[in-house]
């Protein structure tokens, strides 16, 4: 079973954690705070993170010095960031936002409904990777372990295979509706673009599997990498 996914949530203004942690309390996932650029860095050396709300203005580091820190690490460069401003400094400040990174740019006072579904989209798509990686772990456990007899092995193979193969297939049923979900409701591009991205490792993993049916005589590489 998936653990929750963890949120992080950057502010130097207390009463602003405690809004976004009011907000998003609704989705039961397990919400992180930070209340500087730096704290932020050190949270993400330890823990992995479906998605960050990281404020803009800040004392010190600020977001964008922060979110191009967090690009710059290979662990935690592909993890969503959603920036929030108070500011609003027109387009040059927004795309200043994309560029560092960013999935959405919000500015404050935003739409608690809104942005509690934005959260929510890049949850479910974490959930969706975490079952991905856990699958290609159960797989590579298989290819690496054969010291079995050999009759024995082909039996517990064939198995486990059978039960891969159930269980991907049950991933890659969820991921379609996602998908689906995502460009039906014209979601932000960023969101359907990782949506593809997972639907593209689910068809690498689908391949892998089955290349090892009997009779095929390959062995293939399974990364487990985001």
């Amino acid at each position: 079973m998936v653990q929750k996914a963890k949120i992080l949530l950057v502010d130097d203004r207390p009463e602003n954690l405690l809004a976004l942690e009011a907000i998003l309390s609704a989705l039961d996932q397990t919400l992180v705070r930070a209340s500087s650029g730096e704290e932020a860095l050190k949270a993400l050396l330890t823990d992995d993170f479906a998605v960050i709300l990281l404020d803009v203005q800040m004392p010190g580091m600020d977001g964008f010095e922060t979110a191009a820190h967090i690009k710059r690490r290979e662990r935690t460069r592909d993890i969503p960031i959603i920036f929030l401003t108070a500011i609003n400094h027109g387009p040059h400040h927004t795309f200043r936002g994309y560029a560092a990174g960013a999935v959405d740019y919000i500015s404050k006072p935003f739409d608690p409904w809104v942005l509690r579904a934005k959260v929510s989209v890049f949850v479910e798509l974490y959930m969706k990777n975490c079952q991905l990686r856990e699958q290609a772990s159960l797989l590579r456990l298989q290819l690496e372990g054969g010291d079995k007899s050999e009759g024995g092995e082909a039996k517990e193979s064939a198995g486990l295979l059978a039960e891969l193969s159930a269980r991907l297939a049950a991933v890659e049923e969820q991921a379609e509706a996602l998908t689906k979900q995502l460009n039906d409701e014209s979601t932000d591009a960023a969101a359907v673009a990782t949506a593809a991205h997972l639907e593209r490792k689910l068809t690498g993993l689908r391949r892998a599997l089955d290349a090892l049916e009997p009779g095929t005589g390959s062995t293939p590489s399974v990364s487990s990498q985001n």
